[in-house]
């Protein structure tokens, strides 16, 4: 750029002095009304001037030197060269006033002090941009010098483009949970499997104990197990489904030690060997469970003409009155007349008779009883016929001998 005109400046609070060809100073005291207001004071100094209080003294100091004046022809930001004007470079020549940390920008004439990214220009300093105001971040935005940083809540992780959060599946992460881990957006559940509960820290499964919580879950015995539970029966019986507790019939299944002049005899959790010919003198045997006392014998008089030997098991703690076993008379005489009792064995009063009618009875268990414990009963029924009497009434009488096993267990 060529400029062909002479230009003289002088700084503010100078003016040009044609005369001496120097820029003088301007003693604005005198030249500007009223320059101080109130009680303050006008005092000159170079290249301005100062109000201070009336009292206030100033010790002026010595006259600058005077230089010449260089008279430059080119304007403010560019040096003749021959016969033309040429811009400054004052940024390569390090003529400028830009902080350290500003970059200088030459520019025609002139230049500029630029701040780094992330700062903006106040006056001649560079100040920090708090992004954070303009709400980049979708969560947290933290704001340091020069730039900022987005961050995220817990459970989220920065998208791509370092401001978005998107969810974290922590359970393809390793969370915590010992058994099952479903993900929620921004965070995550641990659940149990069946037969677990969830602990107090939320990840934990810890076993529950079915057994504790009902003694009615298994007939016999609840077993706790990891994650479940079982029911377990005694010895001699079976389980029946997954609770209840069904007796083995050691007698029928084979596994018994009875021996061949024996007869195995079920009943409640176990069995019973008892003599085939259970018949004591002077009953002679019949037939397998009966014996028969022959007339013949003056003794059989006063005993009943026939036992029969029945067996049969009862629970322990059995409600009570409870009808546990029925008498039928097999055979009947016209015109007989029926009546039936205990004959023996119940020396305690644990039982009791109710006849239904001419021909049947029932045994009933009058108190609860526990075992293992054995009764041996003597039901007799007592036969009177008017009909067959020459003499009085004709009476005879048969017994049934009942074995009744008392098992251990209620069930």
């Amino acid at each position: 750029m060529n400029i062909l005109c002479n230009y003289l400046e002088c700084t503010d609070g100078y003016h040009w002095d044609p005369q001496t060809e120097h820029c003088k100073d301007i003693n604005e005291c005198e030249t500007i009304p009223d320059a101080c207001k109130g009680e303050m004071k006008c005092f000159n100094h170079y290249g301005g001037y100062l109000c201070l209080p009336r009292s206030a003294s100033v010790i002026p100091a010595p006259e600058p030197p005077i230089t010449p004046a260089v008279t430059n022809p080119c304007p403010p930001g560019y040096e003749p060269q021959g016969d033309s004007c040429v811009d400054i470079d004052e940024c390569e020549r390090d003529e400028h006033d830009c902080q350290p940390s500003q970059q200088c920008i030459n520019a025609l004439g002139a230049y500029t002090c630029q701040c780094p990214d992330g700062y903006r220009k106040v006056g001649t300093e560079c100040i920090d941009i708090d992004e954070c105001r303009y709400r980049y971040c979708q969560h947290r935005c933290v704001n340091v010098p020069g730039s900022f940083s987005c961050q995220c809540e817990p459970g989220f992780q920065l998208a791509g483009n370092n401001r978005s959060c998107i969810d974290v599946n922590e359970c393809d992460m390793g969370a915590p949970c010992s058994q099952r881990c479903y993900n929620t957006y921004g965070t995550f559940l641990c659940r149990c499997d069946q037969g677990y509960e969830l602990g107090p820290d939320g990840f934990a499964c810890n076993d529950i104990d079915e057994c504790s919580y009902s003694s009615y879950l298994c007939q016999y015995q609840c077993v706790n197990e990891p994650g479940k539970f079982s029911c377990v029966c005694p010895e001699g019986y079976q389980l029946q489904g997954t609770r209840l507790c069904q007796d083995i019939n050691e007698c029928e299944t084979g596994e018994h030690q009875c021996t061949d002049t024996q007869t195995c005899v079920n009943i409640h959790g176990r069995y019973q060997c008892v003599d085939a010919n259970r018949c004591q003198d002077p009953y002679v045997q019949v037939s397998d469970n009966r014996c028969v006392c022959p007339v013949n014998k003056p003794v059989c008089r006063d005993l009943p003409f026939s036992i029969v030997h029945r067996y049969m098991s009862i629970t322990s703690e059995r409600s009570v009155p409870s009808d546990i076993f029925q008498i039928q008379a097999t055979s009947v005489s016209p015109g007989a007349y029926n009546t039936f009792r205990i004959r023996s064995g119940d020396e305690n009063g644990d039982f009791y008779i109710r006849q239904i009618n001419n021909i049947s009875a029932m045994l009933v268990l009058a108190r609860a009883v526990s075992g293992p414990r054995e009764y041996t009963l003597d039901l007799e029924m007592v036969s009177v016929n008017p009909l067959l009497s020459y003499q009085g009434s004709y009476q005879t009488s048969s017994a049934l001998r009942l074995s009744i096993y008392v098992g251990p267990y209620t069930f």
